[in-house]
């Protein structure tokens, strides 16, 4: 009897190491383990060789807490009761857009993850729609569609990360992905809504356009403001100098004229006459009283004159000479009456 009960002790004891040892567990890298303790949460632990009381008393579970897991939003099935797919939302202005994304997520909080939702994967699901309906419920159809299209995802996931810390489900949204024509209006309205958005980006164009030619006239037309200003401030400057350049220049004549009126009247004609005939290179002179017609060709004597010759070449074949009026011949007599009458008809004439 005492070897029997020795054996039966032995055998106990080496069943209870055994069952002991079924105690220890290996978490691998990137997971975590949940011990429970009759069913009740007891512990989390890391990776690594790990030791738990056996089974029933406590029991583990391994968690993957840096895998990325993807959840699909907006599915295409079509709810019978509206005849409209699940991937439909309601915008601000009663109009409707379908939206398919896709949430990234892992996992924060292992023990949160298993024991604070019923099915954590659908609540995942169900806060993306309920984040995304609410960020599309606020805006217009037309923001929705193209200019704030762009901002949809970081709205859903700040709201969606609300939600879930909220409900504790221990899940860190990583990134919303918007699928490719993620978010379009219905099918029924596809074609006119493809109108609108080409019109909209021709409408962009335009204005671009228009803003690049204003961008090249406006400077130029500036600049040729400023020219045509600076031209005319010159202009009138020049002007107003001349004109009283003139009218001192009048009034130091009418001085001279009043203190000597016959001299004055002689150097203006001399004056005149020399600014007339200056530019002038051929001069005929006409006698009154006989034919005989005198022609100097001052431009030949000028040109000899520059040329240090003093040759007088003939006038050029077929050159249009200028045929000038001269003032009266003078009748040089030897009575001194006469010669006083003729001073006084040339004076007269001029």
């Amino acid at each position: 009897m005492k070897s029997a009960g020795v054996g039966v002790g032995l055998i106990a004891g080496i069943v209870f190491v055994i069952w002991m040892g079924t105690g220890f567990f290996i978490v691998q890298e990137g997971q975590q383990a949940v011990i429970t303790q009759f069913g009740k949460y007891k512990s989390t632990v890391g990776a690594g060789f790990n030791w738990r009381l056996p089974y029933p008393i406590e029991r583990h579970e391994l968690v993957f807490v840096t895998q990325i897991r993807s959840a699909d939003v907006g599915r295409d099935t079509v709810i019978k009761s509206t005849g409209l797919r699940e991937s439909a939302m309601l915008t601000e202005d009663e109009n409707i857009v379908e939206i398919k994304f896709a949430v990234q997520y892992r996992l924060s909080d292992a023990r949160a993850w298993l024991f604070e939702s019923k099915n954590p994967s659908d609540a995942v699901v169900q806060a993306a729609e309920t984040a995304v309906r609410e960020v599309v419920g606020k805006m217009r159809m037309d923001t929705a569609l193209a200019e704030e299209r762009d901002q949809i995802a970081p709205r859903v996931r700040a709201l969606m990360q609300t939600i879930l810390d909220r409900y504790k489900v221990g899940v860190e949204v990583v990134g919303i992905n918007l699928q490719q024509g993620g978010v379009r209006p219905p099918e029924q309205v596809q074609a006119s809504f493809d109108d609108v958005l080409k019109a909209g980006q021709e409408r962009e164009r335009a204005k671009n356009e228009a803003q690049a030619y204003a961008n090249d006239v406006v400077p130029r037309a500036v600049g040729s403001a400023s020219r045509l200003n600076e031209e005319a401030a010159a202009y009138k400057a020049r002007i107003v100098a001349q004109a009283q350049g003139d009218a001192q220049r009048f009034s130091s004549v009418l001085a001279e004229y009043q203190k000597a009126p016959q001299v004055t009247r002689d150097r203006m004609y001399l004056d005149t006459m020399q600014q007339i005939y200056g530019s002038v290179t051929k001069v005929l002179v006409e006698s009154r009283q006989g034919s005989n017609l005198l022609y100097l060709p001052l431009d030949k004597i000028m040109q000899s004159v520059a040329s240090g010759t003093g040759a007088l070449d003939a006038p050029a074949a077929g050159a249009a000479p200028t045929v000038v009026p001269a003032a009266p011949a003078a009748n040089f007599s030897n009575d001194p009456r006469a010669r006083d009458s003729n001073r006084t008809r040339e004076r007269e004439s001029r």
